[in-house]
């Protein structure tokens, strides 16, 4: 069985993470079919958006803990490569040219948690639930922990890690985690909308008012506006593909 569903609903990608037994927790098979099917989505002409979802009723769990074992001080290439294989999948939703939607159907925990913010918006279950709880085993949330400190705040974003507790989906739409919650019924619906609605925009446009955004969000003021002057400069340029 695929680690990860891909279907097309015509210009929007959905790409479902496939281990519902294990409420799609990340392995390394799992984390690299993510990468995989994110660069080929961006780098597909017929594709202007992506929904990322979880097959059953979650989200994501996090890192797989049976693979814990085998990551240890004695085993220290495995730990980095499992750390840089981490590191590559949230670099790659800034990157991407293409908008990304993710549609929270459940649990979202931990590095799952990280996952559902990282995309460029996110729509929620009621049922929907957020946590960061790596402290109460003792580790650290740290590849997941600047994506929500940009995102809900230093003072939330700190007390999310430090005490590692669960939240709900409109606790997480109030502190800006995700755009919209809805019925479990109506999540893929109001997911697929959105996205169909945002594919329907010039991808010149799109991909480079993601690119503007994600480059001036961590600037000062004074050169973000720079950079905007440049851009807004060469939009008469732009034509609808």
């Amino acid at each position: 069985m695929s680690e990860l569903l891909i279907e097309n609903h015509g210009a929007v990608r959905v790409l479902t993470m496939n281990r519902p037994d294990k409420l799609n927790a990340l392995n390394f098979a799992l984390t690299r079919a993510l990468i995989d099917g994110l660069q080929s989505a961006d780098a597909d002409e017929s594709v202007s958006c992506v929904i990322l979802t979880g097959a059953g009723r979650g989200f994501c769990a996090g890192a797989d803990t049976t693979e814990f074992k085998d990551l240890t001080p004695e085993n220290q290439a495995l730990v980095e490569e499992r750390a840089e294989l981490t590191t590559s999948l949230h670099r790659m939703f800034p990157r991407m040219a293409k908008p990304v939607i993710c549609a929270v159907n459940g649990v979202a925990m931990g590095g799952g948690a990280g996952l559902a913010i990282a995309g460029d918006m996110a729509v929620a279950s009621v049922v929907a639930k957020f946590a960061y709880p790596e402290i109460k085993h003792g580790i650290v949330a740290a590849i997941v922990m600047p994506n929500l400190a940009r995102q809900v705040g230093r003072k939330a974003a700190f007390e999310l890690l430090a005490t590692g507790q669960t939240i709900g989906a409109e606790r997480a739409l109030s502190l800006g985690m995700v755009n919209r919650v809805v019925s479990e019924v109506k999540l893929m619906d109001e997911a697929l909308a959105l996205a169909h609605s945002v594919a329907g925009f010039s991808r010149v446009a799109m991909a480079t008012t993601k690119a503007l955004f994600h480059e001036v969000a961590d600037l000062p003021l004074m050169p973000a506006l720079e950079r905007g002057r440049e851009t807004n400069a060469k939009m008469r340029s732009f034509r609808k593909p």
